[in-house]
């Protein structure tokens, strides 16, 4: 492959399933930060830029990108994926010569194939899914004749079992054994117990976990948590009572008042032990997650998502129902909960080793 024709060192970004926390950072809103960019002038507090392909086709075309990734996408997590995807489409083109209005589906063909020998399918597939809709878009605003990426296929992708790293029950017992041990008074130790409950025992996305606020926990014998999904969902699960009781010593600890707005997991900065009031990210809870299970020896590939599979494959094991789980997970279809359950893979390994010699 020549240097001309290789697109600009692609990274493999991955689900979150597969990296652990992909979350884009509050800059998210610069949306092309892999090539040469133009500075459109701020838009709310932040500032957009765009490649100069898109900037050399004239006010329309710049026009009709600013909205697509902005009012068009309201998922910040898809607009930053899409925002590479795109950016790097771009710089690639100005390698190959070719003006917006010169794009082919051939061309796209061509780059995704290039991609085929550094990225996987499912980051190919991401990546068209973005040039697609990109590119549907400016021709819905007139600035193209037609889509170039409508006809263009890629490799299928099926996935039987998802790559998050899970938990043996002997590791989350020890994780959980070491906080348990922590002061009463250490209110961070609470808080990481609490946090790493919440999305073990009621499968529950690391997203939804920091949206929490104090009165989203309802006490009680039978206590419910209201989840704050993407999408703008908002749901109402039961409460284990292990998550139950460790939320309750974590708030008499905090001192948090039981219907207040404030978030349910806050920050404690430079690790002060006094909470700040602000709500903890991803990347917060990720630090925190690698924190902890290095302190006890676990392995260093354990992420956020670690908690939820694991929740969900002890709940297999003990002969829960797949489509309850689904319904506890949140998870639209029942294939995508069954991502999460290695008690297949685990009966695999046992049926290979009966081979004995």
């Amino acid at each position: 492959m020549t240097a001309a024709n290789r697109p600009p060192e692609p990274t493999d970004h991955g689900s979150e399933d597969a990296h652990g926390d992909t979350s884009p950072g509050i800059a998210s809103l610069v949306l092309f930060d892999v090539c040469g960019t133009t500075p459109l002038g701020p838009v709310g507090t932040f500032s957009l830029a765009l490649p100069p392909l898109v900037v050399e086709a004239g006010p329309p075309a710049q026009e009709a990108t600013v909205e697509f990734f902005t009012a068009r996408i309201p998922n910040p997590h898809t607009r930053a994926a899409y925002g590479r995807a795109v950016g790097r489409f771009c710089e690639w083109c100005q390698t190959q010569h070719l003006r917006l209005e010169q794009i082919t589906p051939p061309a796209i063909a061509a780059y995704l194939q290039i991609l085929g020998g550094a990225l996987s399918v499912a980051s190919i597939k991401l990546t068209a899914s973005g040039l697609r809709n990109w590119l549907a878009f400016l021709t819905e605003r007139g600035v193209l004749r037609g889509n170039p990426a409508a006809s263009v296929r890629t490799p299928r992708l099926v996935v039987r079992e998802g790559k998050t790293p899970v938990l043996e029950r002997v590791e989350a017992r020890a994780l959980f054994a070491s906080l348990d041990a922590a002061d009463a008074s250490d209110v961070l130790a609470l808080r990481d117990r609490a946090v790493f409950a919440v999305m073990l025992f009621g499968f529950v996305r690391v997203g939804a976990v920091v949206k929490m606020q104090v009165r989203d926990f309802e006490e009680g014998d039978n206590a419910w948590l209201v989840l704050h999904e993407k999408g703008g969902r908002e749901r109402r699960i039961p409460c284990h009572h292990k998550t139950r009781d460790y939320l309750r010593a974590y708030l008499e600890a905090a001192r948090l008042e039981r219907e207040s707005r404030l978030p349910l997991f806050q920050s404690a900065p430079h690790r002060t032990g006094a909470l700040s009031g602000l709500a903890l990210n991803r990347r917060d809870v990720l630090r925190i997650v690698k924190r902890r299970c290095k302190a006890v020896g676990l392995p260093a590939s354990v992420c956020n998502h670690s908690f939820r599979a694991t929740g969900i494959t002890i709940h297999q094991e003990n002969g829960g129902d797949i489509v309850e789980a689904q319904q506890l997970a949140g998870h639209a279809d029942v294939r995508t909960t069954q991502l999460y359950n290695r008690k297949h893979g685990k009966l695999l390994r046992a049926e290979v080793e009966r081979v004995q010699l």
